[in-house]
């Protein structure tokens, strides 16, 4: 596991119309976004990456894979890292009260961090999440064409949230050359592609329609309402592509 310090804080075809829904959470219960910051370079990140391909399975949990760039020196440049998910992890650091980022890392709803391989704490994190989840905003999310449209609908509230738009690829397989997981062909699921903030919601009915062109992501695509600044997601949902 490698921990960074920081200093302070330190992100169908045409017409066919596809309702999204919560991967099968109980009516009116939001589900629980479960972010895993990973690396392909990493030799303790594939447990915590089988862990998360079983949570993509599970009723009510929204599981996203996002690889951060700080391993690649190591002598693996993963195909899938980001400066801009390292970015987020960082702010996730800031806001959680951490000193340092490290792999794998699990955040749960902005809320709770645990590390990503260790399931006792994992499978608490997301029940404690259940036991404490408030209702939010209803999201409603329909694909047309080559876009999505996203209504967002509320209470009115005090602070101001980001709206995230979040495409995946559905799953790869990857025979690591070099480094630390050399030799290792890795399984990795739900590959965060792009993270876009689309908007803000403040109570008010949002409805708006994000373009996919040339946005990378064949398993689907998410929208989460988080409070500005890494806080807390208050609301969150996915719609998966017809194959993906």
């Amino acid at each position: 596991m490698l921990k960074l310090f920081i200093h302070g804080a330190a992100a169908l075809a045409i017409g066919l119309t596809v309702a999204a829904r919560d991967l099968g959470a109980a009516e009116h219960e939001p589900p629980v976004v479960v972010e895993l910051f990973t690396s392909q370079g990493c030799s303790s990140c594939p447990p915590a990456e089988a862990l998360l391909r079983e949570l993509a399975k599970r009723p009510g949990v929204i599981a996203l894979e996002l690889h951060v760039d700080y391993w690649d020196y190591i002598g693996w440049k993963d195909p899938f890292a980001s400066h801009v998910y390292t970015q987020r992890q960082r702010g996730y650091s800031g806001s959680l009260g951490e000193r340092y980022i490290y792999t794998p890392q699990m955040v749960f709803n902005g809320r709770t961090h645990a590390v990503g391989s260790d399931r006792g704490k994992v499978e608490a994190e997301i029940n404690a999440m259940r036991d404490d989840a408030e209702p939010g905003p209803k999201i409603e999310l329909t694909r047309v064409g080559n876009s999505v449209r996203v209504r967002i609908d509320g209470k009115a509230v005090d602070s101001a949230y980001d709206i995230f738009f979040v495409t995946f690829d559905a799953e790869h397989k990857t025979r690591v050359a070099r480094g630390e997981n050399r030799g290792m062909t890795l399984i990795n699921t739900n590959i965060v592609r792009a993270l876009d903030k689309v908007g803000q919601w403040r109570g008010q009915p949002v409805d708006l329609t994000v373009s996919l062109a040339g946005k990378k992501g064949d398993g689907g695509c998410a929208v989460l309402v988080q409070k500005v600044g890494n806080g807390p997601i208050v609301a969150a949902a996915v719609l998966p592509y017809q194959g993906g």
